[in-house]
């Protein structure tokens, strides 16, 4: 059997040809559409890198000269540099919780560093940033000091949306740098190397250096051996980005430099500087951290994720430098830290107290293609901003109850910024607003004062006297801002007060946890 062969119609044949090119073109077209859609509604990772303790000044981008940082002043140049960023709290705990909970100081959970010897912890029914972003598809990652929780209370970062979390729980156990341990999700990573040195009588005394500047720590025999918390956790940073490059992270890296006790493994290019011990550890410290930045952001552009990274810096409280060096000065006279690197803030106010400088903080942010390189803001926003922001970033809606505004506007220029009436923090009772260009303080139970920040930066003249329409709104911002604790008494609640209103709410007392790890 003979087949016959088939007759192809050439006509028929080059329409055919013509459908099949349209539709791979048309498929070429939908994937090039989709590639540019899915480009265009990537999220970026979020890094917040948090200093402890450095001052207004300390570094090259607010005014430093003798302190090298240039990684850190990298971040301001190649992006923008704020000047009326605010932390959470003058002290470390409740500025971390405003930051966490995108909640100020009379909303927030975690008031203080501590009440009556008793350490509040964030708890269940709190949620985070870290929380938000974990349900948006970020890898979530905290490595450095947390101190919004011990190891027996609810607020561990593995409860609040960390997924991995290397460093301190208790800031008191953070203020030594070679410590016993430290926390690796919810185990302890033990140190035998650094020996005895996380015993007070070693850590709070000053360290000897050896003449290539390197520190023979107290209660360590061989330094070899020995752990500077701060190159670890550093390292684990590192290791979390090359781990999550392929999706979307959030990094929190809570520093601890330079808060004090001063150590730090070398002296580098300090160590031959006509300079007092101290002196060299601070700027020594403050260097190494800058380095280490350095090395994030060589990373970032290894793994090619540097334009898709958006990096944001600052200090958790003001101008901080007292106390670090009453032990060398209590040996030997000479210029405080303060005086010698000129970096306070150029508002009067410190930490611990509740004047601006205690709050107002070094702020900067780099997203390149996003953030004009070289940009500078005095859009005034605080620590509670950070959260909405991120959900902005993130590409999800923030939570309705929350005190902060997304600066994204301010970040890329793009839309319009929603701008606080004004700021308000509460800290040992005491109380202060920043609204535009006046400042409120208000001591527990006293009168308030007010100045005018531009005028008078210093807040040295007290106008409240001359403007009472001024001290009305104040004051009426301060009660409204201001919601109740059960762990911290209310501004002008005497102690009587206070324990009678916890009796009442059948509320136990609180142990005695502030040393517990």
């Amino acid at each position: 059997m003979k087949f016959k062969p088939s007759y192809t119609n050439p006509i028929r044949n080059q329409g055919a040809l013509v459908m099949l090119t349209a539709l791979l073109l048309f498929s070429a077209c939908s994937g090039n559409q989709k590639e540019a859609q899915e480009e265009e509604e990537r999220v970026p990772n979020i890094i917040f890198i948090l200093s402890d303790d450095l001052s207004w000044g300390d570094l090259g981008a607010f005014g430093q000269e003798k302190i090298k940082t240039p990684n850190i002043d990298r971040i301001a140049y190649e992006g923008i540099k704020f000047t009326n960023a605010y932390a959470g709290s003058t002290v470390c705990a409740p500025s971390r919780s405003s930051l966490m909970q995108g909640l100020h100081q009379g909303h927030a959970r975690v008031r203080g560093n501590s009440y009556q010897s008793f350490r509040e912890s964030l708890r269940e029914e709190d949620y985070t940033v870290a929380m938000l972003l974990q349900e948006a598809g970020y890898k979530t990652g905290l490595f450095g000091k947390w101190g919004l929780a011990l190891d027996n209370q609810p607020g561990i970062p593995n409860n609040m949306g960390f997924d991995e979390f290397y460093g301190y729980l208790n800031q008191r156990q953070a203020h030594t740098y070679y410590p016993e341990f430290l926390y690796h999700n919810k185990e302890k990573v033990y140190f035998p190397g650094n020996e005895a040195h996380y015993e007070y009588d070693n850590y709070s005394k000053a360290s000897a250096y050896d003449e290539e500047g390197k520190v023979i720590p107290n209660g360590i025999d061989d330094p070899s051996e020995a752990v500077y918390s701060f190159d670890i956790i550093n390292e684990k940073a590192l290791e979390f980005v090359r781990q999550n490059k392929e999706q979307p992270f959030f990094l929190y890296l809570a520093n601890t430099p330079p808060h004090g006790p001063l150590i730090v493994p070398e002296l580098g290019e300090y160590k031959d500087k006509d300079w007092p011990i101290q002196h060299k550890e601070w700027a020594a410290m403050i260097s190494r951290m800058d380095g280490d930045v350095g090395r994030l952001m060589a990373l970032l552009e290894e793994l090619e994720l540097d334009d898709d990274t958006i990096i944001f810096f600052a200090s958790d409280n003001g101008n901080s430098s007292q106390g670090y060096e009453k032990r060398y000065l209590d040996l030997k006279d000479g210029p405080t830290l303060s005086e010698f690197f000129n970096h306070l803030s150029p508002t009067r106010g410190q930490k611990s107290n509740e004047y601006n400088g205690g709050f107002h903080v070094p702020a900067m942010a780099r997203w390149p293609g996003h953030i004009a390189a070289g940009s500078e803001s005095d859009h005034i926003w605080a620590f509670w901003d950070f959260l909405p922001t991120a959900a902005d970033l993130a590409q999800v809606n923030s939570p309705s109850d929350i005190d902060g505004l997304s600066i994204l506007p301010t970040l890329t220029g793009n839309g319009t910024q929603k701008q606080h009436e004004y700021l308000y923090w509460e800290h040992n009772q005491n109380q202060a607003v920043r609204w535009g260009e006046y400042y409120g303080h208000k001591a527990s139970g006293a009168e308030l004062e007010l100045y005018n920040l531009i005028a008078d930066p210093q807040q040295e003249n007290d106008i409240s006297a001359d403007n009472k329409d001024k001290v009305e709104a104040i004051n009426k911002m301060m009660s409204d801002s201001h919601r109740p604790s059960d762990v911290w008494p209310s501004p002008g609640e005497s102690k009587a007060a206070f324990q009678k209103r916890m009796k009442t709410a059948n509320i136990p007392e609180r142990p005695n946890n502030v040393g517990h790890y």
